[in-house]
């Protein structure tokens, strides 16, 4: 379970809080108008922000204070962050170790997980020879190889056409359900929401809003919802 607990974070005139709590598992979406603090809330959780009050509780355990790689998650940006001057199967190793020292046993979970993605055959490949879509696989791989138990996402698939991010929504929902992972993901596109996201939390006026079915959500939707789908 992730818990935002009384959370506040503060950064300068701008404020934004949460109180609720995400059930392990399936995918919750994280909507609301551009500048409305969507990033920054993921990027509290993430140990990007720090809160001004309240606690950040992943599984019982209070990671409020922890650096962001001692806590239980993995994010996806917007950019991806590849490394320009590694391959593709470097940049997935970095999953693994930062240092690149894999054992025989990690270069197969490695290549294993390009072949989960669709990268099958491309490990020797630079980011610049590949598509976006193809960068965006690489970003996931690296994730899913973590085996980190939450996936934090910052609207990853943006820049892709609406066919590519499609086929990359479908994938997320395919390999993080097999991996038994549980996804928070930014969105400013309802219909992104709607094709994969289990539940909703709504942000607007500075408060996130705790997860509404997604199904239930848009059947009947809130004065929330109603006013950003205008």
């Amino acid at each position: 379970m992730l818990e935002l607990r009384a959370l506040r974070v503060d950064l300068g005139a701008f404020h934004v809080s949460a109180d609720l709590s995400l059930t392990t598992g399936g995918i919750t979406a994280i909507m609301g108008a551009s500048g409305s603090g969507k990033s920054t809330i993921l990027s509290a959780i993430a140990g990007f922000v720090p809160p001004s009050a309240g606690q950040i509780r992943i599984d019982g355990a209070d990671v409020t204070a922890l650096a962001p790689g001692a806590r239980p998650l993995s994010v996806l940006f917007q950019d991806n962050n590849l490394f320009p001057h590694l391959t593709v199967a470097q940049n997935v190793g970095l999953g693994l170790d930062p240092g690149l020292r894999l054992t025989p046993q990690h270069r197969e979970a490695r290549d294993v997980v390009l072949t989960r993605v669709g990268l099958d055959g491309m490990g020797d490949r630079l980011p610049r020879d590949l598509s976006g879509g193809q960068q965006s696989r690489v970003a996931l791989a690296r994730a899913l190889l973590r085996r980190r138990p939450w996936l934090l996402l910052d609207e990853p698939f943006s820049a892709l056409g609406p066919a590519l991010r499609q086929d990359m929504l479908a994938l997320l929902r395919e390999t993080t359900r097999d991996e038994g992972l549980s996804v928070l993901m930014v969105t400013h596109d309802p219909g992104d929401a709607r094709s994969i996201a289990d539940s909703v939390c709504m942000l607007a006026d500075g408060v996130l809003a705790p997860p509404a079915e997604t199904q239930e959500l848009f059947a009947n939707p809130t004065e929330v919802l109603r006013s950003y789908l205008g």
